[in-house]
Formats: C-alpha cells, structure tokens, sequence
C-alpha cells in the first residue's frame, strides 16, 4: 500500500487532489472577480471545475461565472446526462446541478475515496477513483458501489459503442484499461504500454486515450489496443473530439490534434502552464488548466485566452447543448 502510495504522489504531484496541492492552493490569492449573476442559457453551457470546489459556467467559452458549489473539496470532473449535471472529487465529494450549473447540492457516495473521472452512458452515470472503487447511478442522486476487480487507480471514464472504458494505473506504474457493458461488471484489458493512462474519449467510432510520456492508445472496441506516434514525452491529461478532430491537452501546456486518431500534430497554445481538461461545444474547443487558464479555439489549431478571474487550478470541463 506504501508503494502505490509513493507512486502516486509521483505521478499525480500537479494533480489537484494532492492533500499538499490542497493546502497550499492559491485560491487564497484569487480575485473571484467573475460575474456572480444567475444568468443562465437553454442554447448550451460549458462547465469548468476545480481547487477548492471551484465551479465556473459559461455559454460561449469566452464569458465566465462563478458559481457556489457549497463544497471546498478539490472537484476533479464533471459530465452531464438526464437534464443533470455531476461533479465529483475529493474525499467521495458528488455534486449534481440541475439547473443549468448554478445551484449545487451535494450528494451521499457512500466512500471516502477520491473520485478522479464521471461520465454518463447508456442511461447511467459511472464514477471511477482511487483504489479501483466505481460507482454507477441512475440519477446522479444515489450511488452504488461495484466491483472493478482491481485495487488499482482508476484515472479516467467514458462510454462509447455500448461500453465503458476506464483508464488508470496499477502499483507498477503501468497504464490499465477495464471495459463494461453495464458499469457493473468490469473487465480488465491489456493495454500494451507501461505509462499511466489519465483520460479517455470516444467519438467517431474510435476510442482514444491518453497519458503520461506522450502516449496515446486507439481502439474501435475497447479491448484490442493499438499504441500511437505522439512525437512527444509530454504528460497529456486531457482528450476530446469536435469538428472532426481529436484534441488532446498536456501539464507542458502543450495541445496536438488529430483527424484520425493515428497521426498527431503539435498546436501552438500560448501557454505553459499545465492544461488539464479540454471539452467542444457550440463550435468551440474549450481547455482549462493551473492557475485559472482557459482557452479557447474554433478548430483546435487556433488558441486564445481567456479571463476566468480566478487563480486556482481547473481540473475537468464539459459542455451540455
């Protein structure tokens, strides 16, 4: 258990539920100077979350507010599904929202584990964290605990041609991969690369998933795996897919794009700070990071800045239409 431990303070130091990322978080220093209305939208919302139960909405990307969440647990992810929104974090933390972002109540996940990665398929939410716990709901509301078959660190969660996909690492450092059909039972896969594996995605019938040293994995069904070209040792944390384009986002503040999944190209960001996140919504690319950065790109070439007016770290964003 010491060892996962250490390996895990290795691999997750700039991750955000690190009890002394935690402590010394510079929220503190933030001048929460975003609008504090409860202007809402029925056209499409993206949602940022991160440090300190950071919640953030914006309709376009470019024009942020900040939001109550009742919680300065650390939030990790968030996702949408049945008029709902779910965020989850530190030690069990769920958050739902259904109300286009802006009130939050706080929900019972039966464990004290950090919840890293949310996602919502085939009529369910499944919720994946530290030492192999998953959780499914139906609601968002009430949480049950399955059995992943792993003690594991589970990382990253997505649902795609009728499967779950989750992604993390075991106690020897290496990427793992489980699929489920239901989010109940799960089974593990070989992922064939001995790097941590951090986020998933799928569209256009491929999944795509991503993590430390540059790495990417590809696969159109969820077991057999193939490892792709990155170019690069970056750390990528975040993957997504709009536009007919793959975009994935790294700690170097470093984005590559892809139209197939396979050949991968370096972006020009305009930062180094450490991105976390990346989601596409209303004809936009979205990614957030460290220090309140957030971007945002019509076709994942193109980055501009944005002002979030805050200065703790975004860890997970999503976009609802």
């Amino acid at each position: 258990m010491r060892h996962i431990l250490i390996i895990l303070s290795l691999f997750l130091f700039s991750f955000t539920y690190i009890s002394c990322s935690k402590s010394s978080d510079d929220g503190s220093k933030s001048t929460d100077n975003t609008t504090t209305d409860n202007t809402t939208t029925s056209t499409g919302l993206f949602v940022t979350v991160g440090n300190t139960g950071t919640i953030l909405t914006s309709p376009d990307g470019t024009t942020w507010t900040k939001r109550t969440s009742g919680t300065s647990e650390s939030l990790y992810e968030v996702t949408y599904g049945k008029g709902t929104f779910v965020t989850v974090g530190n030690t069990g933390t769920i958050l739902t929202s259904s109300d286009n972002g802006t009130t939050w109540d706080n929900r019972t996940s039966g464990t004290s584990n950090q919840l890293l990665g949310v996602t919502y398929g085939n009529n369910t939410f499944v919720s994946v964290s530290y030492s192999g716990i998953i959780l499914t709901s139906t609601d968002g509301t009430t949480w049950d605990n399955r059995t992943s078959e792993t003690s594991n660190i589970l990382v990253g969660v997505t649902y795609g041609n009728g499967t779950f996909v989750t992604v993390g690492l075991d106690g020897t450092y290496e990427g793992i991969i489980l699929t489920s059909s239901d989010g109940i039972s799960w089974t593990s896969r070989t992922s064939g690369t001995r790097n941590p594996l951090i986020e998933v995605t799928y569209e256009n019938g491929l999944f795509v998933t991503v993590g430390e040293g540059g790495t990417i994995l590809t696969s159109t069904d969820g077991t057999s795996w193939d490892n792709r070209t990155s170019g690069t040792t970056t750390k990528f944390y975040g993957i997504t897919y709009g536009n007919g384009t793959f975009v994935t986002v790294s700690l170097s503040g470093k984005i590559f794009t892809s139209s197939d999944g396979t050949t991968w190209t370096s972006r020009t960001s305009g930062t180094s700070n450490p991105l976390k996140g990346v989601t596409y919504g209303n004809s936009t690319f979205v990614t957030v990071g460290n220090t309140g950065t957030i971007l945002t790109s019509p076709d994942g070439i193109t980055w501009t800045e944005r002002t979030s007016g805050i200065f703790r770290n975004l860890s997970g964003v999503t976009y609802f239409q």
